[in-house]
């Protein structure tokens, strides 16, 4: 799937066409000359827009790349909750099933997005600590809510673990694989493994 259309679901309509452009460009531009490197003219001549459009949409470079940042992970988390509300609906949830559809969605998302999941990577410590990372920590906050409400709806006798250790024991090892397929240091994509990887996450939580 092309980076256009992941930012056309997240920005949609017509009024938000230059903003799609400028981030767009900027997402480009970033992926060529880092972020650092990366400086706001750069962008303006790259989507052939002003300055002040820029700043209008997004204050600063910040915003670009926190904008940028939160629409992936925006679309990431939209494309769990349709893995599990399918999984819900084709049968009864239960703890592999849950942990399946958030390994198989985010290996799948990164699979179809690798220049976003490449972004966020490096973008992460620009938003976990700039004027955003509150946003950022409620974001993830919710997520594990989300996560965590499910769990609690099976009948089952499951481990308790710290809220903040979730995150790492369930995506860790697929987070991990996915960043050496990025940098292109293994050859099979997540997509491909997303069973094992299941598999791993399962085992680390019981």
């Amino acid at each position: 799937m092309s980076n256009q259309a992941l930012l056309e679901r997240i920005f949609s309509g017509r009024r938000a066409l230059l903003k799609r452009t400028i981030l767009l460009d900027a997402l480009q531009c970033f992926m060529e000359h880092g972020i650092e490197n990366t400086t706001i003219e750069m962008i303006r001549q790259k989507s052939d827009s002003s300055v002040g459009a820029i700043y209008h949409h997004f204050k600063n470079k910040d915003g670009i790349v926190a904008a940028l940042f939160f629409a992936a992970q925006d679309d990431l988390n939209q494309l769990r909750q349709q893995y599990l509300n399918e999984i819900e609906q084709d049968h009864s949830l239960d703890f592999k099933s849950i942990i399946s559809g958030v390994i198989f969605s985010y290996a799948d998302w990164v699979t179809q997005h690798p220049d976003f999941a490449r972004f966020q990577f490096s973008a992460h410590f620009n938003v976990s600590h700039g004027v955003h990372q509150s946003e950022l920590k409620q974001k993830s906050q919710d997520q594990i809510k989300i996560l965590l409400s499910k769990i609690k709806k099976i009948d089952q006798d499951l481990p308790h673990y710290p809220t903040e250790l979730y995150a790492s024991l369930v995506i860790g090892p697929t987070e991990n694989y996915c960043r050496a397929w990025l940098s292109n240091k293994v050859q099979t994509s997540p997509h491909e493994y997303r069973h094992f990887l299941a598999e791993a996450a399962l085992k680390s939580l019981i």
